[in-house]
């Protein structure tokens, strides 16, 4: 079999005809597709058609949030590291992870707690918009606690933790309440999935080079 030599765009063109007609007579919601579809070509898994779950509008308010300079906050530095910063810079948007912050490892400790659980903490307190997460569930389950007490009032939620341990349980705790969110049912996700979210976002908004 010949391998072709492509360019990068070309490889993701055909990729995302092939995730479409390996889709076949599934119906995404129009609002919800390029989002799929993104997840879907990030990890080969087209479980993912099934298993992403968006609140009414989730989409429209993230993008309403990325057009007015949104902040984002990650769970993760690999999760801040695979979302587009050309995007980013574009809209005036900008992103943070405080989970290597010295002084965020030091309070975690003094609490008796995660350094997930601080850092949402800590978004919360400068102001995030947009929260990501896609390795810890404690950072879901902080959150969804900063939300119920006030201190936080996210225009979207991504919530798409991987793992076996309270991972489900996190992801649950958004789903059917007033926060706009975007989860990854069941026990699958990442960092990789976080990030390939927030980039079909962005691609909506900002022509790709």
């Amino acid at each position: 079999m010949a391998i072709e030599k492509l360019a990068p765009m070309e490889i993701e063109r055909r990729s995302l005809e092939i995730i479409t007609r390996e889709l076949g007579s599934r119906e995404l919601a129009p609002e919800n597709a390029a989002v799929i579809k993104r997840v879907i070509h990030t990890t080969a898994d087209f479980d993912y058609a099934d298993n992403l779950a968006f609140s009414p509008n989730a989409v429209a308010r993230g993008l309403d949030a990325l057009r007015g300079g949104a902040r984002i906050v990650t769970d993760t530095t690999m999760a801040l590291s695979g979302i587009s910063k050309p995007a980013l810079r574009e809209l005036n948007c900008e992103v943070r992870c405080y989970i290597a912050d010295a002084d965020v490892a030091e309070t975690a400790k003094l609490d008796g707690t995660t350094r997930a659980d601080v850092s949402m903490r800590r978004a919360a307190e400068d102001g995030a918009t947009i929260y990501v997460v896609g390795n810890a569930p404690t950072a879901l389950i902080a959150l969804h606690r900063l939300i119920a007490e006030g201190k936080a009032a996210p225009s979207l939620v991504v919530g798409v933790p991987v793992g076996f341990v309270n991972v489900v349980e996190a992801k649950e705790l958004f789903i059917g309440g007033a926060t706009p969110y975007i989860i990854a049912r069941g026990r699958k996700g990442g960092s990789n999935v976080a990030a390939a979210i927030v980039n079909a976002l962005l691609y909506q908004l900002v022509a790709r080079a």
